[in-house]
Formats: C-alpha cells, sequence, structure tokens
C-alpha cells in the first residue's frame, strides 16, 4: 500500500499545500508555524475579536441583575403560596380587641393560634384558650371601617400577615366540653360534674367566679364547649347567651383553634399553657364512678352471704327435728 493512501481507496489521499508550495508535516518552516499557531491564531482565524476581562465582568453583571427581576415575581407567588398554606393548615395571627382575657390577654396582644391539630381529630380540652368563629349573635353589627387601610389589612389578613379588620371572631377559655355539668353560684366557685375549678391561676385579680352572672347546672351537649373569659366580670361569654340555639355553648366545629403563643409585642412573648387545675377535674363518667365501684364490691358480698345461707340451712335439714 502507498504510503498515505486510505485502506479501500484507490487514490492517493490529498494534502493540504500552502501558498509557497510547500506541503505541511513534510518538516519545512510552514509545517511548524501552523502547528504552533495555538488558540488565539484559531481566534483570529476566525475574525473573533478577543474578549476584554472588564468587558466580559460588565456582562455578567447585566445578566444577573436581569435574572433577579425576572425571578422576583416567581418568588412572590411562592411566598403567597406558603403564607395561605401556612394560615389555612398550620397557624394564624389574631388580634386581641377588648379585656375579656385579662390578665392572660390584654387589648393590642397579637397571638398564634394552632390550626393543626384539629386535622387530626383533636377537640379542645377543658383550660384550653380558644379562637372561634361567631356562633350567632354574640356579636353585633360591627361598622365597616372602610378606606385604604382597611383594604391593605383585608388583603394582609388573606394571607395570613394581619389580623382580620372584620373582628368577626372571639377568643374564650374552655371551661366544659362535652357531656359536662358545668354551674356556678353566687359567692362559689364554678363547678365542673360537681367538683370545685381553682381558677386563681388566671382569673382576673379581684374577680369573683359568676357573681355577676350565676348560672347552672348545665349539660354541655355532645360536641360543644362552655366557655368563659378570664376577666369575669367583663367578658360576655356563654353565660350571657343562653337564649341563644346552644343555650350558650359554642360547636366545636365553629373553633378555629387554639391560641398557643403571644407572638406580639415582644415584651409580653410566651405560652398560653392549660392550667395544672384542669387535670385534676373528673370526667363525665367519673361522676358515677363511686356508685359504680360500690355496686361491684357488693356483687360477691352478696353470694358469699347467699352461699352461707344455704349451707347453715343444709344442716339442719341432715339434724332433723329437735327433741
Amino acid at each position: 500500500m502507498a504510503v498515505g493512501a486510505r485502506s479501500n481507496a484507490e487514490e492517493p489521499e490529498d494534502r493540504p499545500v500552502s501558498p509557497t508550495g510547500d506541503v505541511p508535516g513534510d518538516g519545512t518552516p510552514d509545517s511548524g508555524s501552523a502547528a504552533g499557531a495555538g488558540e488565539d491564531g484559531a481566534r483570529e482565524a476566525a475574525g473573533a475579536p478577543e474578549e476584554k476581562p472588564e468587558q466580559k465582568k460588565a456582562e455578567e453583571g447585566g445578566r444577573k441583575h436581569r435574572s433577579f427581576w425576572k425571578e422576583l415575581p416567581i418568588l412572590i407567588g411562592i411566598a403567597v403560596v406558603l403564607a395561605l398554606f401556612i394560615k389555612t393548615f398550620l397557624v394564624q395571627a389574631f388580634s386581641i380587641p377588648s379585656d375579656s382575657m385579662q390578665n392572660t390577654l390584654q387589648r393590642g396582644d397579637r397571638v398564634l393560634v394552632d390550626k393543626l391539630t384539629p386535622w387530626f381529630g383533636s377537640t379542645p380540652e377543658r383550660g384550653e384558650v380558644v379562637v372561634f368563629e361567631d356562633p350567632g349573635g354574640w356579636l353585633g353589627d360591627s361598622p365597616s371601617s372602610g378606606g385604604f387601610g382597611a383594604a391593605v389589612q383585608d388583603a394582609l389578613s388573606t394571607i395570613g400577615l394581619m389580623p382580620s379588620s372584620e373582628d368577626k371572631d372571639l377568643i374564650k377559655r374552655v371551661i366544659a366540653v362535652g357531656g359536662d355539668t358545668v354551674e356556678c353560684h353566687k359567692g362559689g366557685p364554678v363547678l365542673v360534674n360537681g367538683e370545685a375549678v381553682d381558677e386563681s391561676d388566671y382569673l382576673y385579680p379581684g374577680n369573683s367566679a359568676c357573681d355577676d352572672r350565676p348560672f347552672g347546672p348545665i349539660e354541655v351537649p355532645e360536641g360543644r364547649l362552655w366557655v368563659m373569659g378570664d376577666h369575669r366580670q367583663d367578658s360576655l361569654d356563654s353565660r350571657y347567651h343562653q337564649n341563644l340555639a346552644g343555650q350558650g355553648t359554642v360547636s366545636e366545629d365553629d373553633v378555629v383553634g387554639r391560641a398557643v403563643v403571644i407572638a406580639w409585642p415582644v415584651t409580653r412573648w410566651g405560652t398560653l399553657p392549660v392550667p395544672g387545675s384542669f387535670d385534676a377535674l373528673a370526667g363525665p363518667a367519673a361522676v358515677g364512678a363511686p356508685g359504680a365501684v360500690a355496686l361491684v364490691g357488693a356483687v360477691p358480698l352478696v353470694l358469699w352471704r347467699r352461699r352461707l345461707a344455704a349451707s347453715a340451712a343444709g344442716r339442719i335439714d341432715m339434724r332433723g327435728p329437735a327433741g
């Protein structure tokens, strides 16, 4: 096979020829200069101007600036979706508009309400501070504030960044739940299933348990709650709405969630735990427990006495008549 010929080809391979007539690769000076041209030579042969460092940095900076403004609407959209998700399923901020929960909560406090646990079937328990929607008739018609400020607040409250300006929600403490019997007489404490509730941890100083509005006994229907304010003499709570449907109780379905944290102002930051006095209360099923225990204990005793009586009667019959 001839040198320079391709395999399976009859004609010799064409080789490039320089303008001087020399063939590159034959050891001529032109061959060496073409091989050493490098990257700069290739760029010049292509006709592309050399890029200066300052120009390159300016172009990269311009691309980053434009990229930020293009991504900003996407970032805002993601933030709004996350805020809506958090407000709907996790937590929501509420503003305290009155003094009915002093000193636990002050007017103007911002509380965070847990909305997650109800999704897992959890129901409000005694002692919890809960936010609930107006059951109907508890709040009068509040005048609309209107204006640009109200519109902004309504927009922000939609995504949970501010409390609602409508103030159609209430906040109280759960005193009794479905199945409980609750009552309070003048000069006395609140009784739940016959047991006195120690309210010294949260009752407003100088207030009585119910001297301004005694009530009960009331049997709380299943699925409903009896609620009262901590500032007892400044709270239009369940006691004042017994003439409405539910006899002053609140449906569990109306509960938005449990208030767990005072988030604002920072000087009042803190949690809202359940007072320990509620842990000691017996449930509605335990009210009749002493009688049930006595009945269970009496059955073996009665059977034992009957067995003794039958045994004694058998011994008398075996002896026969006396005399």
